[in-house]
């Protein structure tokens, strides 16, 4: 008995496939949020709605935040932190900020309102151990299907890098600060 022969896919039917990608940006080089927002504009470009929520940068003024007021409604960036660290003065304060900006980003995900969403640090809270890695993966695994997902900062715990269509992962190379003393630019790095 002879199997029917497969019938080959074609350029134009891969290309309408539409599913909702996960994309982690990690690693120890700069540019994570960077490419986060080149698939903003990118994304925008094709008339989709993107909200971006960050959950470290708060009180600090940042290129993106001017950028993001010529989109309008077509983009939403949430500063949802405030410029916590690994040094900080009060970590029950800093886990609440985290709590609720993990509410906002379940509210986004599941409001149907938007294409694209960048979780920007959430791998750093992630790490500080202020959000539960497996609650992360949980919730991304019940998005919808056809919403993309960013997230973005260092240590990317192994979990989240498996549950991951895509991971790039950022290496610093050189650095303008480290032997040349040269502060952050301007347009370049905030």
């Amino acid at each position: 008995m002879s199997s029917p022969q497969a019938k080959p896919i074609r350029d134009s039917e891969i290309l309408k496939r539409k599913k909702g990608l996960i994309l982690v940006y990690t690693g120890d080089g700069k540019g994570k949020t960077t490419a986060a927002l080149g698939v903003v504009f990118r994304a925008l470009g094709w008339g989709m709605k993107v909200a971006m929520i960050q959950f470290i940068k708060g009180n600090w003024k940042y290129g993106e935040l001017e950028s993001a007021k010529k989109f309008g409604s077509d983009f939403e960036l949430i500063q949802a932190g405030e410029g916590f660290t690994w040094d900080t003065q009060n970590p029950e304060r800093d886990r609440r900020l985290v709590e609720n900006a993990w509410k906002l980003c379940e509210e986004k995900l599941f409001s149907k309102k938007y294409d694209l969403l960048i979780f920007d640090e959430i791998n750093y809270v992630i790490d500080y151990d202020y959000l539960d890695v497996k609650q992360v993966i949980k919730t991304l695994q019940a998005k919808p299907a056809e919403i993309h997902v960013i997230l973005t900062g260092r240590n990317a715990k192994p979990e989240l890098v498996e549950a991951a269509d895509l991971v790039t992962e950022m290496k610093e190379v050189k650095h303008p600060f480290r032997g040349q003393q040269i502060p952050a630019q301007k347009g370049i790095d905030f």
